[in-house]
C-alpha cells in the first residue's frame, strides 16, 4: 500500500471531474439538449476507459458478466443520476451544484439501512440527521419564496438532490455487484448502456455542435473517463476510508473554477449547509472505518482462541 499515491490520485481525479462539470455547464450554458451531453460524456468515456482496461489485460473480463440484470439496474440509476446532475449544472452556480450532488454519500447510508438492511447505529443516524439539515439549509436559497431566484433555480435544486438520490441507488447496486464482478466489468457496462440511453434522445432533438462546442463535448467525456481510472486506481494504493474524505476537494476546485470561469460566488447557505453535510460525511466514514477496525480485532481474537485449542 502507498496512501500518499493513493490520495495523490484521488485529488487528481477530482480535478478531472471538475473539469468534466466545467465543459458539461458550458454545454449546457450553451443550449445543448442533456441527453446530447450524457451521450457524450459516456461514449467518449469508453475511449480511455478501454484503452486502460486493454493495457491491464482486462478488456475480455469488462465484456464477460453473469449479472446483465444488476448491471441493468446499476447503469440505469447511475444514468439518471447523470441526467439529474447534468440539469443541475446547467442551471445552478457550479459550486451549488457540487455541493448540493455531495448528499449522496448521506443518501446512500440511508438506503443501505433500508435495501441492504445494513445496520445503522445511533452514531451514523445522528450524523444522517446533521447532514439532512444542511441539505434543507443548502435549499433555503433557492425554495424561499419572493427570494433572490426563480423558478429555474428551485428547479435546478431539486435536480441537483435528485441526483444524489440516483446515485445513491447506483452505490447500492455497485455495492452488490462489487461482490461478484470486474471493476472492467462495472465500469464498461456503465458507459455503454448510457451512451444508449442518451443516444435515444436524438429523437427529441439535438444540436449539431460547431468544431469548438464538438471538442468541449468530447472532451467531457475524456475527462470523466481519466477520472474514473484515476479514482479506481486510488484504491488500489489506500483503504478506502483513507481515500473517501478526499472527495471533498471537489469543491473546492470548483469554487476556484466557479469565480474564475463563471464568475460564480456561491450562496452564503449553500457553504454553511455544504459544511454540515461535508461533516457528517467525514464522521460515517470515521465511524465505518472504526467498526472495521473492531471487526478485524474480534476475527483475530477469534482466529487466535481456534489455534490455542
Amino acid at each position: 500500500m502507498n496512501a500518499l499515491l493513493g490520495i495523490s490520485l484521488k485529488i487528481i481525479s477530482t480535478l478531472a471531474f471538475t473539469a468534466m462539470s466545467t465543459l458539461i455547464k458550458l454545454a449546457g450554458d450553451a443550449g445543448y439538449p442533456t441527453g446530447q451531453t450524457v451521450f457524450f460524456r459516456s461514449f467518449f468515456a469508453l475511449i480511455p476507459l478501454l484503452a486502460w482496461l486493454a493495457s491491464r489485460g482486462e478488456l475480455v473480463d469488462a465484456v464477460r458478466t453473469t449479472r446483465l440484470f444488476g448491471h441493468l439496474k446499476r447503469s440505469i440509476a447511475g444514468t439518471m443520476a447523470m441526467f439529474c446532475g447534468f440539469t443541475a449544472l446547467s442551471l445552478l452556480p457550479l459550486p451549488d451544484a457540487t455541493a448540493i450532488g455531495y448528499a449522496t454519500p448521506l443518501m446512500t447510508t440511508l438506503l443501505a439501512a433500508l435495501v441492504l438492511k445494513e445496520v445503522v447505529r445511533v452514531y451514523r443516524w445522528s450524523a444522517l440527521g446533521v447532514g439532512f439539515c444542511g441539505m434543507l439549509i443548502m435549499m433555503i436559497p433557492y425554495m424561499q419564496p419572493g427570494g433572490a431566484y426563480g423558478r429555474r433555480e428551485a428547479i435546478g435544486a431539486l435536480f441537483g438532490l435528485g441526483g444524489a438520490f440516483f446515485s445513491g441507488i447506483s452505490s447500492i447496486e455497485i455495492r452488490k455487484l462489487a461482490q461478484i464482478e470486474k471493476t472492467g466489468a462495472i465500469v464498461f457496462y456503465f458507459s455503454s448502456t448510457a451512451s444508449v440511453i442518451g443516444l435515444s434522445t436524438i429523437v427529441l432533438g439535438w444540436r449539431m455542435p460547431g468544431w469548438h462546442d464538438g471538442a468541449l463535448l468530447v472532451m467531457a467525456g475524456i475527462a470523466g473517463g481519466v477520472g474514473q481510472i484515476l479514482l479506481t486506481s486510488s484504491y488500489r494504493f489506500a483503504p478506502a476510508s483513507v481515500i473517501a474524505p478526499f472527495d471533498y476537494t471537489t469543491l473546492i476546485w470548483a469554487l476556484i473554477v466557479g469565480f474564475v470561469v463563471f464568475s460564480n460566488i456561491p450562496e452564503p447557505l449553500v457553504l454553511t449547509g455544504a459544511a454540515l453535510v461535508i461533516a457528517a460525511g467525514l464522521f460515517v466514514i470515521w465511524r465505518e472505518r472504526q467498526l472495521g477496525l473492531e471487526d478485524r480485532r474480534r476475527r483475530e481474537r477469534e482466529a487466535g482462541a481456534q489455534r490455542s485449542t
